[in-house]
């Protein structure tokens, strides 16, 4: 750290209360929750946990980018643009659904293998990327570069998903730019993250205690962590002890737009939600596919 970093502080602790969703899966969800509903351009986060027989059926998206990352197990994905795959342990999808999309999200279970666990983010889109073509960008473990903050046998390491982190960049390029980290102390040590001014951000914790900047934190797990935007702040300070901490730090641009939305559509305007259910109804506009396309892995 150089004399000139300024360490955020949190401002917001919010415990992810665990809840059923979709067809049978269980999600701790914070981001979109009653108690954080606005973040721009944060629009939700889940930490979810699918057991077999459970999982999301095909299901339709407007105006945002949905990212997946898992921390365990496997996920099939298919949509109506012929795209599918499987995101195992450490792997990431970014899918940008743009004007619109049709997909499901079903679970991979296996005889010894443990149940997919993961972390689902929304993004919500620039106004002006909000009807542009729906696109992915996947990455498996391997693919996604790592930071050594203390050095390759140091306690830390960072897998940077997007953006950059001590001067390790993702090839992922979100639409309107997002950071996204998962940060790995396996023991006692000091980092600093830079981030950018202004920007919102966040930490999502699931193992582990830590101190963010000033802000000794001794039960934090499933909470996220909403993180100050003062000026002069350069990025955030975080210490683990012997026990070590596990959680995503995720950093993005506020947007300067209102949003509407409508379960997965979301938009700026009250009648862009309308005008998005009748292009869904109608089949046009980026669901032409909607009453037609079926998955496969949604509908066995």
């Amino acid at each position: 750290m150089s004399f000139s970093s300024v360490s955020r502080s949190v401002v917001k602790k919010v415990l992810a209360v665990e809840t059923p969703e979709g067809a049978g899966a269980r999600v701790r969800r914070s981001i979109g929750s009653m108690t954080l509903r606005n973040l721009t351009p944060f629009l939700m986060l889940d930490h979810f946990h699918v057991s077999k027989g459970a999982g999301f059926p095909d299901h339709p998206h407007r105006g945002q980018a949905t990212v997946t990352y898992m921390l365990d197990g496997k996920f099939q994905h298919e949509d109506s643009a012929g795209h599918k795959g499987t995101i195992e342990t450490g792997g990431v999808q970014w899918m940008c659904a743009g004007r619109g999309i049709i997909h499901a999200e079903m679970p991979v279970h296996a005889e010894g293998q443990p149940d997919p666990r993961g972390l689902q983010l929304w993004v919500d889109l620039p106004k002006k990327y909000k009807m542009v073509d729906p696109s992915y960008q996947e990455l498996n473990a391997s693919q996604i570069p790592v930071a050594y903050p203390l050095g390759r046998d140091g306690p830390v390491q960072i897998r940077v998903v997007s953006g950059k982190s001590h001067e390790v960049e993702s090839p992922v390029r979100p639409l309107g730019g997002c950071w996204f980290f998962h940060v790995i102390f396996k023991g006692k040590g000091t980092i600093f993250q830079d981030i950018p001014a202004n920007w919102t951000s966040f930490m999502y914790i699931w193992k582990g205690a830590i101190v963010v900047g000033e802000d000794d934190l001794p039960n934090p797990t499933f909470h996220t962590l909403v993180l100050s935007t003062e000026e002069g702040q350069t990025g955030v300070k975080l210490t683990a002890g012997e026990e070590g901490a596990e959680f995503v730090l995720v950093a993005a641009e506020p947007l300067d737009q209102t949003v509407s939305q409508y379960g997965p559509f979301v938009m700026t305007t009250r009648e862009e939600i309308q005008k998005t259910l009748r292009d869904y109804q109608m089949g046009m506009n980026g669901f032409e596919k909607a009453h037609t396309w079926r998955s496969v892995i949604g509908n066995q």
